[in-house]
């Protein structure tokens, strides 16, 4: 699971320095790039959030695990919103805001390293605690700009 995330994060991280037209032929591979970074990202964190919701035992080894993937996805998904490339579930202010969305992106990467710091010190407390922030920047801008 590690191998596969830091492959990813590797290809990933070798295109972010070219301009987002030329890491996608069309609009519709960002879109399922970004879905997916985001997919991925997000099937990680809801591991993590049963743990900190006691729906699941709390188990170190896999909460620092599910964290560093989270934390090493979160950087991923921003190349998919390069102009030219609206749709899927994001809504039309990410071009309009791009600024604001910035503040989003960089927020959530934050929370993840926080998260992934948090999850390595093997205390669920900590885990909750960061987890409750990271969450809550997720919905902040699920709120502002993605679809319903």
């Amino acid at each position: 699971m590690k191998a596969i995330a830091a492959l990813a994060l590797a290809a990933a991280a070798a295109t972010l320095s070219a301009p987002a037209a030329a890491q996608f032929a069309k609009s519709e591979d960002a879109i399922k790039y970004r879905q997916g970074a985001l997919f991925v990202m997000g099937q990680h964190f809801s591991r993590l959030g049963a743990m900190a919701n006691g729906r699941v035992p709390f188990d170190a080894k896999a909460a620092q695990e599910n964290a560093d993937v989270v934390a090493d996805m979160a950087k991923l998904p921003w190349a998919g919103f390069g102009a030219g490339t609206e749709g899927g579930k994001a809504n039309a202010a990410i071009w309009k805001e791009q600024a604001k969305f910035k503040e989003h992106s960089d927020k959530l990467e934050a929370e993840s390293v926080k998260l992934a710091a948090a999850a390595k010190t093997g205390s669920l407390d900590n885990l909750k605690t960061a987890f409750g922030s990271a969450a809550n920047s997720c919905k902040a801008c699920h709120d502002a700009y993605r679809n319903k």
